[in-house]
Protein backbone atom coordinates (compact mmCIF):
# COMPACT_ATOMS: atom_id res chain seq x y z
CA UNK A 1 0.00 0.00 0.00
CA UNK A 2 1.24 3.46 -1.00
CA UNK A 3 2.77 5.11 2.41
CA UNK A 4 0.18 7.92 1.26
CA UNK A 5 -2.82 6.15 1.17
CA UNK A 6 -4.96 7.22 4.06
CA UNK A 7 -6.78 4.18 5.87
CA UNK A 8 -10.25 3.73 6.06
CA UNK A 9 -11.21 3.93 9.38
CA UNK A 10 -13.32 2.03 11.22
CA UNK A 11 -16.17 2.97 13.46
CA UNK A 12 -14.98 1.82 17.52
CA UNK A 13 -18.13 1.70 18.30
CA UNK A 14 -19.04 -1.25 16.20
CA UNK A 15 -16.71 -3.70 18.08
CA UNK A 16 -17.79 -5.58 20.64
CA UNK A 17 -15.99 -5.04 24.13
CA UNK A 18 -13.72 -8.51 23.61
CA UNK A 19 -12.83 -7.30 19.89
CA UNK A 20 -11.79 -4.08 21.24
CA UNK A 21 -9.61 -5.60 24.15
CA UNK A 22 -7.98 -8.07 21.33
CA UNK A 23 -7.38 -5.56 19.02
CA UNK A 24 -5.39 -3.42 21.67
CA UNK A 25 -3.63 -6.39 22.48
CA UNK A 26 -2.74 -7.47 18.82
CA UNK A 27 -1.15 -3.74 18.86
CA UNK A 28 1.14 -4.33 21.66
CA UNK A 29 -1.28 -2.38 24.67
CA UNK A 30 -1.95 -3.52 27.43
CA UNK A 31 -5.26 -5.06 28.76
CA UNK A 32 -6.43 -2.07 31.00
CA UNK A 33 -6.40 0.49 27.87
CA UNK A 34 -9.58 -1.39 27.19
CA UNK A 35 -11.79 -0.19 30.25
CA UNK A 36 -10.34 3.34 29.86
CA UNK A 37 -11.56 3.48 26.11
CA UNK A 38 -15.09 1.45 27.29
CA UNK A 39 -15.56 4.06 29.87
CA UNK A 40 -14.30 7.47 27.86
CA UNK A 41 -16.45 6.05 24.79
CA UNK A 42 -19.67 5.43 26.52
CA UNK A 43 -19.84 6.53 30.16
CA UNK A 44 -18.03 10.13 28.74
CA UNK A 45 -19.53 10.34 25.76
CA UNK A 46 -16.36 11.01 24.48
CA UNK A 47 -16.95 13.04 20.89
CA UNK A 48 -13.15 12.35 19.86
CA UNK A 49 -9.96 11.03 20.78
CA UNK A 50 -8.39 14.32 21.60
CA UNK A 51 -10.71 14.38 24.38
CA UNK A 52 -9.87 11.65 26.00
CA UNK A 53 -6.86 13.80 28.14
CA UNK A 54 -5.85 10.58 30.41
CA UNK A 55 -4.50 9.02 27.64
CA UNK A 56 -1.08 9.01 26.22
CA UNK A 57 -1.08 11.79 22.60
CA UNK A 58 0.77 8.82 20.81
CA UNK A 59 -2.20 6.78 22.02
CA UNK A 60 -4.89 8.98 20.78
CA UNK A 61 -3.06 9.31 17.80
CA UNK A 62 -2.89 5.92 16.69
CA UNK A 63 -6.40 5.39 17.60
CA UNK A 64 -7.77 8.19 15.69
CA UNK A 65 -5.84 6.61 12.52
CA UNK A 66 -7.50 3.80 12.90
CA UNK A 67 -11.01 4.61 14.46
CA UNK A 68 -13.96 7.19 14.23
CA UNK A 69 -16.24 8.10 17.10
CA UNK A 70 -19.62 8.97 15.78
CA UNK A 71 -22.18 10.20 17.25
CA UNK A 72 -25.96 10.32 16.83
CA UNK A 73 -28.32 13.40 16.71
CA UNK A 74 -32.36 12.88 16.38
CA UNK A 75 -33.78 13.67 13.40
CA UNK A 76 -36.92 14.63 14.98
CA UNK A 77 -38.49 14.54 18.58
CA UNK A 78 -41.97 14.23 19.33
CA UNK A 79 -43.43 15.13 22.75
CA UNK A 80 -46.39 13.05 24.18
CA UNK A 81 -49.12 15.18 26.27
CA UNK A 82 -47.84 12.63 28.90
CA UNK A 83 -44.25 13.67 29.02
CA UNK A 84 -42.98 10.87 26.67
CA UNK A 85 -40.85 10.91 23.91
CA UNK A 86 -40.31 9.43 21.18
CA UNK A 87 -36.89 9.90 18.89
CA UNK A 88 -36.34 9.44 15.33
CA UNK A 89 -32.80 8.29 14.26
CA UNK A 90 -32.30 7.99 10.11
CA UNK A 91 -29.31 5.56 9.75
CA UNK A 92 -26.31 5.66 7.24
CA UNK A 93 -28.23 3.91 4.24
CA UNK A 94 -31.10 5.98 4.51
CA UNK A 95 -33.48 3.51 6.86
CA UNK A 96 -34.67 4.83 10.54
CA UNK A 97 -35.64 3.68 13.41
CA UNK A 98 -37.49 5.08 16.23
CA UNK A 99 -36.67 5.09 20.26
CA UNK A 100 -39.36 5.89 23.14
CA UNK A 101 -38.34 7.57 26.49
CA UNK A 102 -40.95 6.93 29.16
CA UNK A 103 -40.71 8.96 32.47
CA UNK A 104 -42.76 8.22 35.74
CA UNK A 105 -42.34 9.00 39.45
CA UNK A 106 -40.20 5.77 39.61
CA UNK A 107 -38.02 5.93 36.41
CA UNK A 108 -36.92 6.78 33.35
CA UNK A 109 -37.29 3.59 30.49
CA UNK A 110 -35.68 3.90 27.43
CA UNK A 111 -37.28 1.93 25.04
CA UNK A 112 -34.99 0.57 21.88
CA UNK A 113 -35.04 -0.94 18.38
CA UNK A 114 -33.25 -4.11 17.56
CA UNK A 115 -34.11 -4.29 13.53
CA UNK A 116 -35.26 -2.53 10.66
CA UNK A 117 -38.54 -3.24 10.77
CA UNK A 118 -39.64 -6.53 12.15
CA UNK A 119 -40.02 -10.02 10.41
CA UNK A 120 -42.92 -11.64 12.59
CA UNK A 121 -45.58 -10.71 11.37
CA UNK A 122 -48.23 -9.60 14.55
CA UNK A 123 -50.89 -8.47 13.25
CA UNK A 124 -51.75 -5.77 16.34
CA UNK A 125 -48.71 -4.31 15.48
CA UNK A 126 -47.89 -1.51 13.05
CA UNK A 127 -43.87 -2.44 12.93
CA UNK A 128 -44.64 -5.18 11.25
CA UNK A 129 -46.40 -3.52 8.14
CA UNK A 130 -42.93 -2.60 7.04
CA UNK A 131 -41.53 -6.00 6.95
CA UNK A 132 -37.86 -7.03 7.73
CA UNK A 133 -35.37 -4.09 6.68
CA UNK A 134 -32.24 -5.41 8.17
CA UNK A 135 -30.83 -5.72 12.07
CA UNK A 136 -29.38 -2.75 13.54
CA UNK A 137 -25.21 -3.45 13.88
CA UNK A 138 -23.95 -2.98 17.49
CA UNK A 139 -23.49 0.97 17.42
CA UNK A 140 -27.12 1.21 15.96
CA UNK A 141 -28.04 -0.28 19.16
CA UNK A 142 -26.05 1.29 21.69
CA UNK A 143 -25.76 4.35 20.61
CA UNK A 144 -30.02 5.02 20.71
CA UNK A 145 -29.36 5.32 24.42
CA UNK A 146 -26.19 7.14 24.26
CA UNK A 147 -28.02 9.65 22.13
CA UNK A 148 -30.97 9.94 24.13
CA UNK A 149 -28.49 10.45 27.42
CA UNK A 150 -26.74 13.35 25.80
CA UNK A 151 -30.35 15.21 25.36
CA UNK A 152 -31.36 14.81 29.04
CA UNK A 153 -30.63 16.96 31.77
CA UNK A 154 -27.38 16.48 33.45
CA UNK A 155 -29.68 15.57 36.85
CA UNK A 156 -31.31 12.84 34.93
CA UNK A 157 -30.47 9.43 34.34
CA UNK A 158 -31.73 6.76 32.47
CA UNK A 159 -33.02 3.84 34.70
CA UNK A 160 -34.67 1.27 33.11
CA UNK A 161 -33.81 0.00 29.03
CA UNK A 162 -36.21 -2.42 27.45
CA UNK A 163 -35.55 -3.93 23.91
CA UNK A 164 -39.41 -3.35 22.62
CA UNK A 165 -38.87 -1.13 20.08
CA UNK A 166 -38.67 -2.02 16.16
CA UNK A 167 -38.12 -5.49 15.67
CA UNK A 168 -37.67 -8.98 17.33
CA UNK A 169 -34.85 -8.80 19.39
CA UNK A 170 -33.67 -12.61 19.52
CA UNK A 171 -33.69 -12.53 15.66
CA UNK A 172 -30.53 -10.33 16.28
CA UNK A 173 -29.54 -12.12 19.20
CA UNK A 174 -25.89 -11.97 18.82
CA UNK A 175 -25.80 -8.46 18.43
CA UNK A 176 -28.23 -7.83 20.80
CA UNK A 177 -25.63 -9.80 23.44
CA UNK A 178 -23.15 -7.89 22.80
CA UNK A 179 -25.00 -4.45 23.28
CA UNK A 180 -26.43 -5.84 27.15
CA UNK A 181 -23.07 -6.06 27.89
CA UNK A 182 -21.95 -2.59 27.08
CA UNK A 183 -25.22 -1.52 29.23
CA UNK A 184 -24.78 -3.85 32.24
CA UNK A 185 -20.74 -2.55 32.09
CA UNK A 186 -19.62 -0.90 34.99
CA UNK A 187 -17.79 1.28 32.62
CA UNK A 188 -20.24 1.76 30.30
CA UNK A 189 -23.48 2.37 30.98
CA UNK A 190 -23.60 0.86 34.38
CA UNK A 191 -26.88 -0.48 33.85
CA UNK A 192 -27.97 -3.56 36.25
CA UNK A 193 -28.80 -7.05 34.09
CA UNK A 194 -32.62 -6.66 36.91
CA UNK A 195 -32.85 -3.32 35.23
CA UNK A 196 -32.94 -4.41 31.55
CA UNK A 197 -36.06 -6.73 29.68
CA UNK A 198 -35.79 -8.09 26.46
CA UNK A 199 -39.14 -8.90 24.89
CA UNK A 200 -39.79 -11.26 22.18
CA UNK A 201 -42.54 -13.35 20.40
CA UNK A 202 -41.45 -16.57 21.29
CA UNK A 203 -38.12 -17.41 19.47
CA UNK A 204 -37.96 -20.48 21.28
CA UNK A 205 -34.08 -22.09 20.88
CA UNK A 206 -32.73 -17.97 21.08
CA UNK A 207 -34.12 -17.63 24.54
CA UNK A 208 -32.33 -19.69 26.54
CA UNK A 209 -28.89 -19.26 24.82
CA UNK A 210 -30.13 -14.73 25.43
CA UNK A 211 -30.56 -16.23 29.32
CA UNK A 212 -26.98 -18.18 29.88
CA UNK A 213 -25.16 -15.72 28.30
CA UNK A 214 -26.96 -12.25 29.89
CA UNK A 215 -29.51 -13.14 32.44
CA UNK A 216 -31.48 -10.02 31.95
CA UNK A 217 -35.64 -10.44 32.29
CA UNK A 218 -37.60 -11.42 29.50
CA UNK A 219 -40.47 -10.92 28.45
CA UNK A 220 -42.41 -13.12 26.09
CA UNK A 221 -45.59 -11.67 23.90
CA UNK A 222 -47.85 -14.68 24.73
CA UNK A 223 -51.42 -12.55 23.17
CA UNK A 224 -53.65 -15.96 22.59
CA UNK A 225 -55.11 -19.02 24.91
CA UNK A 226 -55.17 -21.15 21.50
CA UNK A 227 -53.22 -21.83 18.76
CA UNK A 228 -56.15 -21.11 16.57
CA UNK A 229 -55.64 -17.67 17.65
CA UNK A 230 -52.60 -17.26 17.82
CA UNK A 231 -51.62 -18.37 14.50
CA UNK A 232 -53.98 -15.49 13.28
CA UNK A 233 -52.71 -13.03 15.47
CA UNK A 234 -48.63 -14.12 15.61
CA UNK A 235 -47.42 -16.55 12.66
CA UNK A 236 -44.74 -17.57 14.46
CA UNK A 237 -47.03 -19.46 16.59
CA UNK A 238 -47.07 -21.88 13.65
CA UNK A 239 -43.24 -22.78 14.04
CA UNK A 240 -43.65 -22.49 18.02
CA UNK A 241 -47.06 -23.48 19.16
CA UNK A 242 -48.26 -22.81 22.26
CA UNK A 243 -46.89 -26.19 23.95
CA UNK A 244 -43.92 -25.70 22.71
CA UNK A 245 -43.27 -22.26 23.67
CA UNK A 246 -44.63 -22.83 27.36
CA UNK A 247 -42.43 -25.78 27.85
CA UNK A 248 -39.37 -23.86 26.79
CA UNK A 249 -40.13 -21.29 29.18
CA UNK A 250 -40.41 -23.88 32.51
CA UNK A 251 -37.19 -24.95 31.14
CA UNK A 252 -35.72 -21.27 31.60
CA UNK A 253 -32.42 -20.68 33.63
CA UNK A 254 -34.39 -18.12 35.64
CA UNK A 255 -32.33 -18.17 38.66
CA UNK A 256 -33.54 -17.66 42.03
CA UNK A 257 -36.72 -16.35 42.43
CA UNK A 258 -37.00 -15.81 38.48
CA UNK A 259 -40.20 -15.40 36.54
CA UNK A 260 -41.07 -15.36 33.28
CA UNK A 261 -43.17 -12.18 32.02
CA UNK A 262 -45.63 -12.80 29.89
CA UNK A 263 -47.24 -9.65 27.48
CA UNK A 264 -50.47 -9.83 26.54
CA UNK A 265 -52.14 -7.79 24.46
CA UNK A 266 -55.89 -7.61 24.90
CA UNK A 267 -57.86 -7.38 21.47
CA UNK A 268 -61.19 -7.08 22.64
CA UNK A 269 -63.60 -9.79 21.34
CA UNK A 270 -60.93 -11.81 19.92
CA UNK A 271 -58.81 -13.21 23.10
CA UNK A 272 -59.72 -10.85 25.93
CA UNK A 273 -63.18 -13.72 26.76
CA UNK A 274 -64.09 -15.73 29.78
CA UNK A 275 -63.01 -18.33 28.08
CA UNK A 276 -59.54 -16.93 27.50
CA UNK A 277 -59.31 -16.14 30.95
CA UNK A 278 -60.13 -19.78 32.25
CA UNK A 279 -57.57 -21.06 29.27
CA UNK A 280 -54.56 -18.32 30.33
CA UNK A 281 -54.87 -19.45 34.10
CA UNK A 282 -54.23 -23.12 33.04
CA UNK A 283 -51.87 -22.25 30.58
CA UNK A 284 -49.55 -20.40 32.73
CA UNK A 285 -50.04 -22.75 36.47
CA UNK A 286 -46.67 -24.30 36.51
CA UNK A 287 -44.71 -21.43 35.27
CA UNK A 288 -43.25 -18.75 37.73
CA UNK A 289 -45.05 -15.58 36.07
CA UNK A 290 -46.21 -11.85 35.75
CA UNK A 291 -48.75 -11.02 33.21
CA UNK A 292 -48.56 -7.68 31.75
CA UNK A 293 -52.09 -6.96 30.17
CA UNK A 294 -52.01 -4.74 27.32
CA UNK A 295 -54.57 -3.04 26.18
CA UNK A 296 -54.42 -2.72 22.37
CA UNK A 297 -52.88 0.64 21.07
CA UNK A 298 -55.20 1.36 17.44
CA UNK A 299 -53.13 2.72 14.82
CA UNK A 300 -54.32 3.54 11.39
CA UNK A 301 -56.21 0.42 9.31
CA UNK A 302 -56.25 -2.02 12.06
CA UNK A 303 -58.57 -5.02 12.21
CA UNK A 304 -58.85 -4.58 16.24
CA UNK A 305 -60.53 -3.11 18.80
CA UNK A 306 -59.31 -1.86 22.52
CA UNK A 307 -61.15 -3.33 25.41
CA UNK A 308 -63.05 -1.33 27.51
CA UNK A 309 -61.08 -0.32 31.09
CA UNK A 310 -63.25 -1.82 33.16
CA UNK A 311 -63.39 -4.85 30.63
CA UNK A 312 -60.01 -5.10 31.39
CA UNK A 313 -59.76 -4.63 35.05
CA UNK A 314 -62.24 -7.53 35.47
CA UNK A 315 -59.89 -9.86 33.61
CA UNK A 316 -56.66 -8.54 35.89
CA UNK A 317 -58.94 -9.15 39.32
CA UNK A 318 -59.73 -12.33 37.89
CA UNK A 319 -55.84 -13.35 37.61
CA UNK A 320 -55.03 -12.14 41.08
CA UNK A 321 -57.99 -13.92 42.56
CA UNK A 322 -56.18 -17.09 40.60
CA UNK A 323 -52.94 -16.33 42.47
CA UNK A 324 -51.28 -14.71 39.80
CA UNK A 325 -49.10 -11.24 39.75
CA UNK A 326 -51.24 -9.42 36.72
CA UNK A 327 -50.81 -5.40 36.24
CA UNK A 328 -51.80 -3.08 33.86
CA UNK A 329 -49.74 -1.57 31.35
CA UNK A 330 -51.24 1.88 30.90
CA UNK A 331 -49.64 2.73 27.79
CA UNK A 332 -47.75 6.11 26.90
CA UNK A 333 -47.44 8.34 24.03
CA UNK A 334 -50.54 6.80 22.17
CA UNK A 335 -51.16 10.58 20.70
CA UNK A 336 -47.77 10.37 19.14
CA UNK A 337 -47.81 6.47 18.24
CA UNK A 338 -45.06 5.76 20.58
CA UNK A 339 -46.85 3.06 22.25
CA UNK A 340 -46.29 -0.42 22.49
CA UNK A 341 -47.16 -1.82 18.81
CA UNK A 342 -47.18 1.31 17.25
CA UNK A 343 -43.78 2.34 16.23
CA UNK A 344 -43.02 2.22 12.53
CA UNK A 345 -41.42 4.33 9.70
CA UNK A 346 -42.99 3.58 6.50
CA UNK A 347 -42.29 5.55 3.29
CA UNK A 348 -38.80 7.25 5.08
CA UNK A 349 -41.46 8.84 7.29
CA UNK A 350 -42.31 8.44 10.78
CA UNK A 351 -46.00 6.62 11.15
Amino acid sequence: MNPATPISKQNIKNLSLDELGQWLVHRGHSSYRADQLIQWIYQKQAASFADMTSLSKAFRAELDTHFDIPQWMPETVQVSSDGTQKFLFRLADGEAIESVLIPSKERLTLCFSSQVGCAMGCRFCLTATMGLKRNLTLFEITEQIAAVYRSLPSDKRISNLVAMGMGEPLHNRKTLTEALRIFNHDLGFKLSKNRITVSTSGLVPEMPKLLADMPVKLAVSLNATTDEVRNQVMPVNRKYPLSVLLEACQHLPLGRNGRVTFEYVMLHGVNDTPEDLKRLTRLLANIPSKINLIPFNPYPGSPYKRPPEAWVETFQHALINKGFVACIRHSRGQDILGACGQLAVLGGMAA
